[in-house]
């Protein structure tokens, strides 16, 4: 989510008054539009708990709301100017210096690439660290880049409730050899547990992902109206004219940063068009997104219903997680990706010519994403296939029964 830098604030607008010349405004008219202006701008960016700051091309902090400067400690006076990568992403958990280059929130006024990342840590002012996630996007203006808006939160409940679920899965593991079906029931109920989770995961991204939609959206949508009806009054001066010109532009770009906050949170498109077209959707948002070479098919059967509720957004978040997972990890050149949905099931391939990984890797106690996606999979009767090679390419191939679940869809 982008917000308009304090310092745009300092420039009061106000409607031409026609017994002054055109560059003179009363007082208490400008004081009382800047004002308002000023009210409008911080509750957008008070409006929400999450931390959100700005920075420009060279990493300097221009903005940040009350509760981003709260979350690290600072008052925002002491955070204004200074460069966000030496002051809270120093470090990695494990205490390894975090080069400034490897910085994906840098990267989004580098490259211009966005990013969204929950697997690192934020570093408060008195020296502790709290693990985060956070979104990144390049600020845009006539197509070139001028800096990034950062929103993060912390996610230490979230990691908390990992780690008691790690553990359940260690102490179950022990009693393997002399209690195979007590562990069988076990793993049962933690996976009914695991999908409980997912459950209330994806209910709580839907209720943030409509509240910022309702509530940030309407706000921006006023302030246009608001920005509109100024620019309608102003008459021939050209200075205000540009402002508020510039005024709508950073209002558009909010607007756009908002709605990829809330796709992000919960993509409307699963809702309202189905899993075949949220597939098709994520599939070109990656093609669009990434710098690879990307082979694309999906073949679905003559009036073959989608799944519906939680198997849908099972489906939809492995295939998510599967794309990230080359994102981030397969260094690879060209990526196939494969979606053939049949009467009986769904498969889903996504095969890359990266630097692969030993068998080893996949099974590891911290392969934590591909641990969720095999969990999500096993709820619903479905499993995960994956080949792989060190310097041959990774291969993952997804599949989902149909008919067994059909009547639970909408559970």
């Amino acid at each position: 989510m982008s917000a308009v830098p304090p310092s745009l604030l300092a420039h009061p607008v106000s409607p031409p008054v026609e017994s002054l010349t055109p560059l003179t405004l009363p007082a208490p008219v400008s004081a009382r539009m800047a004002a308002v202006w000023r009210d409008r701008l911080s509750l957008l960016l008070e409006s929400t708990g999450e931390g959100v700051f700005g920075v420009d091309m060279d990493g300097l902090c221009t903005f940040i709301n009350r509760a981003g400067a709260q979350m690290l400690g600072y008052t925002r006076e002491e955070v204004m100017g200074r460069n966000m990568h030496d002051l809270i992403h120093h470090t990695h958990a494990d205490g390894h210096h975090y080069p400034v280059d490897h910085c994906p929130i840098f990267n989004a006024f580098r490259a211009g690439v966005p990013c969204r990342i929950d697997s690192e840590v934020l570093w408060r002012r008195n020296g502790t660290s709290f693990p985060a996630e956070y979104s990144s996007y390049p600020i845009l203006d006539g197509g070139a880049v001028h800096g990034a808006v950062v929103t993060f939160v912390d996610i230490t409940e979230r990691k908390r409730q990992d780690d008691m679920l790690r553990a359940a899965h260690e102490q179950l593991e022990q009693r393997v050899n002399d209690r195979t079906l007590a562990l069988t029931q076990a793993l049962n109920q933690l996976r009914e547990l695991q999908a409980h989770l997912e459950r209330v995961r994806e209910q709580e991204r839907t209720r943030i992902a409509r509240e910022v939609h309702d509530e940030l959206g309407s706000l921006l949508v006023g302030l246009k109206m608001d920005v509109t009806w100024l620019e309608k009054r102003l008459g021939t001066q050209t200075d205000l004219h540009d402002k508020c010109h510039s005024m709508r532009q950073l209002i558009d770009t909010a607007v756009d940063n908002v709605g990829r906050i809330i796709t992000d949170l919960r993509p409307s498109i699963l809702d309202h068009q189905g899993l075949w077209a949220a597939l098709e959707w994520q599939a070109q948002e990656f093609i669009d997104s990434s710098e690879l070479q990307c082979a694309w098919s999906i073949d679905i059967a003559p009036d073959l219903a989608a799944p519906e509720g939680p198997m849908a957004t099972a489906v939809f978040r492995i295939f998510q997680e599967m794309l990230s997972n080359v994102a981030r990890h397969a260094h690879a050149q060209h990526v196939d990706i494969r979606v053939r949905a049949e009467d009986t099931d769904i498969t889903i391939l996504v095969k890359d010519d990266g630097r692969g990984a030993p068998p080893s890797a996949f099974d590891a106690p911290n392969a934590y994403g591909v641990m969720g996606m095999r969990e999500r999979a096993g709820h619903f009767g479905g499993w995960l296939d994956i080949h792989s090679q060190v310097g041959s390419g990774t291969m993952l191939i997804l599949t989902m029964p149909l008919h067994p679940y059909r009547g639970k869809a909408s559970a």
